[in-house]
Parts: structure tokens; C-alpha cells; sequence
């Protein structure tokens, strides 16, 4: 078996990677880089087939895809951060979606070839949850609140248009919070580890709002278990633990475990101009298809954080 992975680089691409090098001996694992692409999160991977595509260009995608005709594609490459999409918005959108479509098209216009597609969403796609709606399930409505968000909508309705319209094998997921090592350090929890673990003040935007938290080892562990089952094809899928904590909860479960004094400050540039006020998800479906549960739990998650910056 061949797989293709876009963002290999990054935080939840290598983790795939990692995983599936360590647990299966017969899948040849191939990956998307840049020559500005930064390696250290893949460093430590050995025998990994990486291909260096522009996917926003989609001519070289289709050569790429069409050269390897991987049997997984898993579409993990994307501008993640919800501050930085608020300051550039149309490159957000643009990057995220255009790359997605390069990447059916290909799929599309290449002869007798049908892989499965797994798409990556977020839980940010949700966006205004009411508390009567928690736990959130697939079914409730959208209504997000960053340009990373709406991007992610654009990149879940177009799988679902090009599995419905052409009978591609796309699976969406829509991910709640997930870190762990490796996670960087423009996002609110690693921020923090870094900060905590370096002795240095640690800055905080809005602690109120609330976040369901797995880790991506186990976040991982589901797209893999999706791919391998035909009946998530066409499908959406929460990846979740099914617990809310309070941000304040999560830097103070970081304070605490690493035994240190820490200077906190509320820092104004990292309020965003609207925030998601809860999150807490519902993984019932994934599990009814996959027999998928979260294994870690979230303090050995925030451990795992510290350690990592330490």
C-alpha cells in the first residue's frame, strides 16, 4: 500500500507518519514538502518517500499524484492558526481551499484511479455553539467564526460535492483540539509549556473560553481507522475526548505539573475579535463505525507538552 501524506512537515503529519511506520510494516509512505518547508518535526522518521509539490500548483499536483497513485491520500496541509487567519484572511482562504481542489481535480481527471481522500476539518467549523447543543454531534449547525473556519466549510462541502457528484472516496473529520510533542508554539497550550518550562512570563489571551482536548497520537489513530472503512466514505466524523476544560483549567493543570513559580500576564494581541465560546464534542458515530476511543488522557497529554519544551 502507498500513502500520500500533505504537511508531513507539520504537527499532525508527522504524527501520522510516526504512527503508521511504527504499526504497519507494509506501507510505503510518501509526503509533500517544500524547499522552505522546515524538517524538524520529521527528522527522527527513517525510509519516508518525500516529494516536493507546490499544491498550490495544480499542474505539479497532478504529475505528483498521477507519478505515485498512492492508495490514501490524507490532506493534512493547511493555514491552521485561527489568530493568524483573522490578519490574513484571503490567503487563508485561498491557500486552503485552491490546494484542496488541486488535489480532487487530479484525482478526478486521472484514469482509472479512485484512492481514499481524507480530508482534515476542525471543530472550529462549529463556531457559536449554544450549551444546550453540547455534546456537539455532526449534525449540529455550523456557524463559524474565524476565516480559518469558514475556509475549513469551503474544504468539507467541496469533498462532499466531489464524492457526491463524481463518486470519490472522500472522508471528512472534523478534529476538536489536539496536541501533544511537536505542537507549535503559536498555539494557546504550547505557548504556555514553552513559556513555563524556559522560565519565561507567560502571556494569555481570553481563559474563559472552553476546549475539548485530545491527544494527536490518538487523533491520528482515528483517520487511520476511518481509511480503512468503507462505510466512512461521504461521511463526517467529530474526533474528540468528550470533555470540556476552561482555559484557565488548562494553564493551571500546566503550572501545576511542572512544579515551577510562574509569572502570568493577559496579553491584548492575542484576543481575537471573536472567540468560540465552548467546545465539547461527541465521538459517538466514529466509535459505532470503528470501535475508536480516546487512550490518553488529558493531564498525560499536558505532561507530554512539558516534557516536550523541557
Amino acid at each position: 500500500m502507498k500513502i500520500l501524506i500533505t504537511g508531513i512537515t507539520g504537527f499532525v503529519g508527522s504524527h501520522l507518519a510516526e504512527y503508521v511506520q511504527e504499526t504497519f510494516s507494509d506501507v510505503d509512505i510518501y509526503g509533500t514538502i517544500r524547499n522552505r518547508s522546515k524538517r524538524e518535526n520529521i527528522s527522527h522518521l527513517k525510509n519516508i518517500n518525500y516529494v516536493e509539490c507546490d499544491l498550490a500548483d495544480a499542474h505539479g499536483v497532478k504529475i505528483m499524484i498521477g507519478d505515485i497513485r498512492p492508495d490514501k491520500i490524507f490532506h493534512l496541509a493547511a493555514q491552521s492558526d485561527v489568530a493568524t487567519s483573522f490578519k490574513m484572511p484571503e490567503q487563508t482562504l485561498d491557500n486552503n481551499i485552491q490546494c484542496e481542489l488541486n488535489i480532487l481535480e487530479a484525482v478526478r481527471q486521472i484514469d482509472d484511479y479512485n484512492p481514499v481522500i481524507h480530508i482534515a476539518g476542525t471543530s472550529e467549523e462549529y463556531g457559536l455553539v449554544l450549551e444546550e447543543e453540547t455534546p456537539i454531534n455532526e449534525d449540529n449547525p455550523l456557524r463559524p467564526m474565524s476565516p480559518y473556519a469558514v475556509s475549513k466549510v469551503a474544504q468539507e462541502n467541496l469533498a462532499l460535492q466531489y464524492n457526491y457528484s463524481y463518486d470519490m472516496k472522500c472522508i471528512v473529520t472534523r478534529a476538536f483540539n489536539h496536541t501533544g510533542k511537536r505542537r507549535g508554539s503559536n498555539f494557546a497550550e504550547s505557548s504556555w509549556a514553552k513559556a513555563i518550562m524556559q522560565g519565561e512570563i507567560v502571556k494569555h489571551g481570553n481563559l474563559e473560553s472552553c476546549r475539548d482536548y485530545t491527544n494527536v497520537r490518538d487523533t491520528v489513530r482515528a483517520y487511520w481507522l476511518l481509511s480503512e472503512n468503507e462505510n466512512a466514505i461521504g461521511e463526517v466524523f467529530n474526533v474528540c475526548f468528550g470533555e470540556t476544560h476552561k482555559m484557565q483549567e488548562v494553564l493551571e493543570m500546566l503550572c501545576d505539573l511542572s512544579g515551577k513559580q510562574v509569572s502570568l500576564i493577559k496579553d491584548q494581541s492575542r484576543m481575537r475579535p471573536s472567540d468560540v465560546p465552548i467546545l465539547l464534542g461527541s465521538y459517538y458515530k466514529l466509535k459505532e463505525l470503528t470501535g475508536w476511543e480516546p487512550e490518553i488522557s488529558f493531564e498525560e497529554t499536558m505532561q507530554e507538552l512539558l516534557d516536550y519544551w523541557k
